[in-house]
């Protein structure tokens, strides 16, 4: 029997979640929530398998409550079930620790089959969410800065702690030629600073 709590701030919609899962019989509705701040509490006291999670809700949001969970009862899986399908919502879900994002207007059996596959471990995705996400990843890999490979052997030497004098000696190439290269390295990643730069190269995949 897999143990749930809905979480949805609108009465008739959470009752008409409710009643939809229950129809399953390997599935129990063990609590019921109308904010993130009472999803997280029941989570505590009910530690139940899944939490069917909506997301804008008034007070603590359902991204906020999912990522105190996931922090708090890695054991618990969070599956948002909403009617937002916005980047932002998707990715703050996904980032705070959501095992699966579905959409209300899905399939009944769309909807079962999300609870069944995220209490058992795995990630679920409406099918429009995982375009989405897609989409998301090809635009942000087209818009990262492209630095040429004696600027990157620059900026690992940057990262390795050298000095300008240190790095030019190590490339064989004159220190104005270093500050140059950085200038550009600058530039390209619309950062001011050597330490930025670095980190943000990592953050990037970069490095």
């Amino acid at each position: 029997m897999i143990r749930v709590v809905v979480v949805d701030d609108h009465p008739v919609v959470r009752s008409g979640i409710v009643g939809l899962v229950a129809l399953d019989d390997g599935i129990e509705v063990v609590g019921q929530a109308s904010d993130g701040a009472e999803a997280l509490d029941l989570a505590r006291h009910l530690v139940p398998d899944v939490v069917l999670m909506d997301l804008r809700m008034p007070g603590m949001t359902g991204i906020e409550a999912t990522a105190r969970i996931a922090e708090e009862l890695p054991e618990v899986r969070v599956l948002v079930l909403t009617t937002y399908e916005s980047d932002d919502d998707i990715l703050g879900a996904i980032e705070a620790g959501a095992s699966g994002y579905l959409l209300k207007a899905a399939p009944h059996e769309e909807i079962v089959a999300g609870i069944r596959s995220v209490a058992g471990g795995h990630t679920v995705l409406a099918p429009s969410i995982a375009a989405t996400l897609v989409s998301r990843m090809r635009r942000g890999q087209a818009e990262r800065p492209q630095l040429s490979p004696r600027e990157l052997d620059v900026l690992r030497l940057v990262a390795a702690g050298r000095s300008n004098p240190e790095i030019a000696r190590d490339l064989f190439i004159g220190e104005a030629t270093v500050k140059t290269h950085l200038l550009h390295v600058f530039e390209k990643l619309d950062v001011s600073d050597r330490t930025r730069a670095v980190t943000l190269a990592l953050e990037l995949g970069l490095l």
